[in-house]
């Protein structure tokens, strides 16, 4: 029997590499914009950021908030957790389990922080495992509706499907700067929406697609 190519399989393989090389350009482009920001103009913008979630992300005490700690040229998100705090939210931070998991460890004051690779950290092993209700998403680029591009390991992406898998549903905002916008994300089927986006502009929300 003849060898048989089925063109359709190659076709998405094809439109698939090409998503996947259009996302990489977009994200190097966007965070050369990021890094190129000024380092003290982005301090301020943090700060800004953080009053701005204070006002416009309503938390209830105990509220389960999982932020990062900042790396690279990233939003120092710090100061918004612990505005959050005050409003009476628990926090957390993702922990890297292994090549493609990440789980969420309880932040407390005074408990020791160990390194997770990447130039950040995380709560030690002993710390609590929590499901966020609020996440803090970390992201290299987004688009117009609610698009992000990652930073190309898919640790949100499955994170966030496993909390849907056990019929929680976070409420998730973005955080970046302006610059990190682009035209247009590729889409993909295995995207995460991110319906809302906190930049230093503002909180910016996003309808969702029909």
């Amino acid at each position: 029997m003849p060898n048989t190519v089925d063109i359709s399989r190659v076709g998405a393989k094809t439109r698939m590499t090409s998503h996947r090389e259009i996302k990489k350009q977009l994200r190097k482009e966007a965070l050369a914009r990021r890094d190129a920001l000024d380092q003290f103009w982005r301090i301020e913008a943090s700060l800004e950021m953080a009053e701005m979630a204070r006002d416009n992300v309503a938390i209830e005490p105990g509220t389960i908030v999982s932020g990062f700690w900042p790396m690279r040229s990233e939003v120092d998100v710090r100061p918004m957790m612990f505005a959050l705090r005050e409003h009476g939210a628990r926090l957390c931070l993702p922990a890297i389990i292994d090549k493609t998991t990440i789980v969420f460890r309880e932040l407390v004051h005074g408990a020791p922080m160990v390194d997770m690779g990447f130039g950040t950290v995380g709560p030690h092993e002993e710390a609590a495992v929590l499901d966020p209700d609020v996440m803090l998403v970390p992201l290299a680029a987004f688009d117009g509706r609610g698009h992000r591009i990652g930073y190309g390991a898919g640790y949100y992406d499955r994170a966030i499907a496993r909390l849907r898998d056990k019929g929680k549903e976070p409420r998730l905002i973005g955080i970046a700067f302006d610059c990190q916008e682009v035209e247009r994300v590729p889409d993909e089927n295995h995207d995460v929406i991110i319906p809302e986006i906190l930049t230093e502009t503002g909180l910016r929300s996003f309808a969702p697609q029909l």
